[in-house]
């Protein structure tokens, strides 16, 4: 068995046609990122609220799903995000974005609660500058990994398979 040198660190910056464009090897905590960049583009996209969340279509969980996939693994909602860089996010700017986006979706998980419908929040007078927040970040991030800030977010099924087939 032949062990890889260093040119195949994690940190190379290489892309992997794997995942769908998103970068496997250049962020060490890629899967972690991975579940942010999904909560995120869920969290930052009116149009999928409204016809996947509000609709009730499976597959997708809701907001408070999307939320705990924002900061269960990193924890979020207890430290910044500058913590990591280099790890998860490729530059302070990524990260200050990102506990933007944290910061607002949280004041407002706690204002309605974890169980509320998803009409509590889409309702709430400071969703969308929440909305906004989150789109700013998950614009940087799929700017970052080369991805369609564009495309329609995938379903935890995909996400899934994504961050479990490498």
């Amino acid at each position: 068995m032949t062990v890889q040198g260093s040119e195949n660190s994690s940190r190379r910056g290489r892309r992997s046609s794997t995942m769908g464009g998103m970068p496997l090897n250049d962020m060490p905590w890629w899967r972690w990122r991975s579940n942010v960049r999904s909560a995120l583009h869920m969290l930052s996209d009116p149009v999928f609220q409204r016809d996947v969340w509000l609709a009730g279509v499976e597959g997708y969980g809701d907001v408070t799903d999307a939320v705990y996939r924002l900061v269960e693994d990193t924890w979020l909602d207890n430290w910044s995000a500058e913590k990591y860089v280099g790890t998860i996010f490729r530059d302070s700017q990524e990260a200050a974005l990102v506990d933007t986006a944290v910061l607002r979706v949280l004041r407002i998980m706690h204002q309605v609660g974890p169980d509320a419908p998803v009409a509590a929040y889409l309702d709430h007078h400071g969703w969308p500058e929440a909305v906004r927040a989150a789109r700013d970040a998950h614009l940087r991030l799929a700017a970052g990994d080369g991805d369609d800030p564009q495309a329609a977010p995938r379903s935890l099924e995909a996400l899934r398979l994504m961050t479990h087939a490498a």
